[in-house]
């Protein structure tokens, strides 16, 4: 990301299908890097609603959100031409899920209709 954005060398983006398990991710997020390498984030920014929380540890910013917000503001396509570093397998197990259950969510709501 720092050739193309200044301001940071990553983002990580995750995301959950509620609100209760985006704060236990950044939760866990933010106790494993503490524990582990002393690092606290600078910025904590959307605990209030807990839709979008970003975690600014300046080299790397952490986006962690909805489902519904994932598929919305698409952050991947926004910063399509930067170059994405290679995950664990675990962690691209889960890619796309959050497409597949705001879709879900649509067609539920609009089965009750």
């Amino acid at each position: 990301m720092s050739d193309v954005l200044s301001i940071t060398d990553a983002f990580l983006l995750a995301s959950a299908p509620n609100d209760r398990q985006v704060k236990s991710i950044v939760d866990e997020i933010e106790e494993r890097l503490n524990k582990q390498f002393g690092a606290k984030p600078v910025r904590r920014e959307g605990d209030r609603d807990a839709r979008w929380i970003l975690l600014d540890y300046v080299d790397i910013v952490v986006h962690v959100q909805h489902s519904e917000e994932r598929v919305f503001y698409a952050l991947e396509r926004l910063w399509k031409d930067c170059p994405e570093i290679e995950l664990p397998e675990e962690a691209k197990a889960t890619r796309g899920k959050a497409e597949a259950h705001a879709q879900q969510q649509a067609d539920e709501a609009g089965e009750a209709m």
